[in-house]
């Protein structure tokens, strides 16, 4: 009997937790709009960098920004072994002063490999996850970028994080890659309920996801 009372007990403290939890959650998200982090000053822009095509196309997008958008912190993949480099190359290029000021790049385990299988992919997800969180908590970005890259959905989880423990409000910016006309990525379609701004750059997509925000070819 004091077994069962117990085991009611620790199921109903859960459960008030998980309550908590969401009712936390839907009040971050409820409140996005309202933040305007641009509105005190320099940007914190925490920008998710993905192998190939990705990283091509933050780069692009993040060349648009103005210089209020700095420092600028990337997160790549730690088995990504060309993004470090064309990141650096772009850096070098906006004429910056004080540059090693200006940008920082950082490495986090690859949340999911081309092919990986979903079971898997959770696991290494998660895994990324336990290194996304101290990263996101110790660089406190008022921004996350990102467009598409498995990496893009931790760093983004640890970000909600922030703001449900009262920390600092990140607003998510999330999107999604040129080279998808019908159907979002498995990211997208993760972050789409998540992300306070969620671009798409075809119409067709507008038309599935009515919450999306449409403005042409961006990047």
């Amino acid at each position: 009997m004091e077994l069962q009372t117990l085991l009611l007990g620790v199921l109903s403290g859960c459960s008030l937790i998980v309550v908590c939890f969401l009712i936390r959650l839907v009040v971050v998200l409820r409140d996005g709009p309202e933040c305007k982090p641009g509105a005190k000053g320099p940007v914190t822009v925490l920008v998710v960098a993905g192998s190939g095509g990705h990283t091509t196309e933050i780069l692009r997008l993040v060349g648009s920004l103005s210089h209020s958008y700095r420092p600028r912190h990337y997160v790549i993949a730690d088995t990504d072994k060309m993004s470090e480099d064309k990141i650096r190359t772009f850096e070098s290029s906006q004429g910056d002063t004080l540059k090693e000021h200006q940008y920082t790049i950082h490495r986090i385990p690859r949340s999911r490999e081309v092919r990986q299988s979903w079971s898997s992919s959770v696991v290494s997800t998660l895994y990324a996850l336990l290194y996304s969180v101290p990263l996101v908590f110790r660089l406190r970005p008022d921004v996350v970028l990102c467009n598409g890259p498995g990496t893009c959905v931790p760093l983004c989880t640890a970000g909600l994080l922030l703001g449900m423990l009262g920390l600092k409000r990140v607003v998510l910016v999330y999107v999604e890659s040129i080279c998808r006309v019908e159907n979002l990525s498995l990211s997208g379609k993760i972050l789409y309920p998540l992300a306070d701004y969620f671009f798409v750059q075809w119409i067709s997509l507008k038309d599935k996801y009515p919450k999306a925000i449409y403005m042409g070819r961006i990047v």
